[in-house]
């Protein structure tokens, strides 16, 4: 099995004690390349040398809009700066974590909205894919994006929302990122929609440390975990975990650009197997 963890937040403190073992066993298992991505302009330095490192990790920067009230106005002149001096380098992957929150009542919505527009069009500038954190907002960020309509599309994490919000996202080139929720039996609404999605829609993530499956439940999420996961939501959708994973990795391929070395990869596998 072949996989791609397309979100993940592998420089936190929570994998400071174990990210070199625990990214060996996700080689073992099969997940090859893993997304980091930055949430505030602290991090952005952690997670660029973080994907240096290690030759499976690809690196994302943003201004997650959870953490409003610890950025600044200089932080996005910075991010353009990261984005000119990274632009084309293979391990520069994409603008995120960024978005609407609307969960949270604390956060102003009026900053929110400004904040995500200036950093997607900043993807867009860079000709980025756009890595989207979405509760609760599905209509405002719709509307965002019919109005500025980012070419390179991306990823809404941890989709959440109904069918006809997917097909809408599907058309404004956005890929739906599904990991440890739908897992859970009492999510009965998400299961259902999981279930209709159409599998060119789908590309997999653990949101790790957040967001554990059911399988691994209330304790540390991790990438390893990616596997389980994926079996869980193929057997949801009644296919073969392969064929997931194949799909879900294909996807994550195309949209990141990475097609070329996904198919050296299948022919070194074919040609020693």
């Amino acid at each position: 099995m072949h996989l791609i963890d397309t979100h993940t937040h592998l420089d936190f403190p929570d994998f400071d004690a174990d990210r070199g073992e625990l990214l060996a066993r996700c080689r073992d298992l099969g997940v090859a390349r893993l997304v980091v991505l930055g949430v505030h302009q602290a991090n952005w330095q952690r997670v660029w040398d973080l994907a240096q490192a290690e030759d499976s990790l690809y690196a994302a920067f943003g201004l997650h809009p959870v953490y409003l009230i610890e950025h600044r106005p200089e932080h996005q002149s910075e991010l353009r700066d990261w984005l000119t001096r990274y632009a084309g380098h293979p391990k520069l992957c994409a603008v995120g974590e960024i978005g609407l929150d609307y969960f949270l009542d604390t956060l102003d919505r009026e900053q929110q909205q400004r904040l995500f527009e200036a950093q997607l069009k900043l993807a867009i500038e860079f000709e980025l894919p756009a890595l989207l954190h979405v509760r609760r907002a599905h209509a405002a960020t719709i509307a965002t994006l019919k109005r500025l309509k980012p070419g390179r599309g991306g990823i809404i994490h941890a989709f959440a929302g109904s069918l006809e919000e997917a097909r809408e996202y599907l058309k404004l080139g956005f890929k739906l990122g599904l990991g440890g929720a739908p897992t859970w039996p009492q999510a009965l609404r998400l299961r259902k929609v999981v279930a209709q999605l159409p599998l060119e829609a789908i590309v997999l993530e653990t949101d790790a440390p957040d967001m554990a499956p059911a399988m691994y439940p209330y304790q540390r999420n991790s990438p390893e975990y990616l596997p389980a996961i994926c079996t869980a939501l193929a057997e949801l959708r009644c296919i073969s975990p392969a064929e997931l994973a194949s799909a879900s990795s294909r996807n994550a391929a195309h949209l990141f650009g990475w097609e070329a070395d996904a198919t050296t990869v299948a022919r070194v596998q074919f040609e020693n197997s």
